[in-house]
């Protein structure tokens, strides 16, 4: 078959539901270099700081609905639903949902 299909609810959030959500979709959609996320933050959560030194991945999150700041190193970048950034794999990350209403974002990354 040429395609494979998934839903969130296809697999577990791997943060807790008064956070918001996290859900792995690339082995329910069987990728092999790409890794695919929704990620959902209320208001005041943050995510883990990290880099993907060790992976070698490249990451893009695309902000689908609310504002989101995002630590770049010692720099913070604000984005807004409609908006994306991408990540060099030695970049030190953090997510911040910075505004009122819970947040909804894609993350892809690539090679994993």
């Amino acid at each position: 078959m040429g395609y494979d299909t998934a839903s969130r609810s296809d697999v577990e959030s791997i943060i807790p539901e008064d956070a918001g959500g996290m859900w792995f979709l690339k082995d329910a959609l069987e990728t092999d270099e790409l890794g695919f996320t929704v990620l959902e933050l209320e208001p005041g959560v943050e995510g883990k700081e990290h880099d993907e030194t060790d992976t070698g991945q490249e990451e893009v999150y695309y902000v689908v609905e609310g504002s989101i700041e995002v630590s770049v190193g010692e720099e913070t970048v604000s984005l807004e639903g409609g908006d994306a950034i991408r990540l060099e794999p030695g970049e030190s990350r953090q997510i911040r949902n910075a505004g009122d209403e819970r947040a909804t974002l894609v993350l892809a990354g690539a090679p994993l």
